[in-house]
């Protein structure tokens, strides 16, 4: 949770510093107070993400449900919209229930933290949804042990997400993760996020 509040100042503060930056030019004019659908205004070339998520995992081999809690910040960067690789850094912390309970909370829990890049993208003749893939990187901690084992994680990640205005908007995914020393397993999930 360290990392997350790290990561949460830290964006804040560049948003301080960049309204600080644009204080001195002159105000743009106020926005008409019925925009024309027609003629859509072009979404700014940042924002910041902040995301909750929940999802099962299937663990393979086999087919075990588990559950699966994510929680994180993002942030679209503009001068990123034309990498091939991604336009949004993000942080997350993730707790998944490793133990014999499925969605219920066990002493045998996986804790994990990571940073990922996400590439978002338009799709054909809507502006209500758009698609985005996603790699995350980071470090599982296993409990329940009788020492906490940490392991390399790796997720690979394809969505949706449907607008339902500027700031709010729904995400629907798919991941497939590897631990290192653990078979790898899927996850479906759905969540709520809120942009500014």
């Amino acid at each position: 949770m360290p990392l997350l509040a790290l990561a949460f100042i830290t964006l804040k503060a560049s948003n301080a510093n960049c309204q600080t930056s644009t204080s001195g030019q002159v105000p743009a004019p106020p926005a008409p107070a019925h925009p024309n659908p027609a003629n859509p205004e072009p979404a700014p070339s940042t924002s910041t993400d902040l995301f909750v998520m929940a999802g099962s995992d299937i663990d393979r081999p086999g087919s075990l449900p588990r559950a699966n809690y994510n929680i994180g910040i993002g942030h679209t960067f503009g001068f990123l919209k034309k990498d091939p690789v991604g336009d949004e850094l993000t942080f997350g912390y993730t707790y998944e229930n490793a133990g014999t309970h499925g969605f219920l909370h066990t002493s045998r829990g996986e804790h994990t933290e990571q940073i990922g890049i996400m590439k978002n993208f338009s799709l054909p003749k809507t502006q209500t949804l758009t698609g985005y893939t996603w790699v995350q990187e980071g470090i599982t901690s296993y409990t329940g042990y009788s020492h906490v084992l940490n392991r390399l994680d790796t997720g690979l990640s394809i969505g949706a997400i449907v607008h339902l205005s500027f700031h709010s908007s729904i995400w629907i995914q798919e991941s497939y993760s590897k631990v290192v020393t653990v078979p790898w397993y899927t996850t479906s999930s759905i969540g709520y996020t809120y942009s500014w």
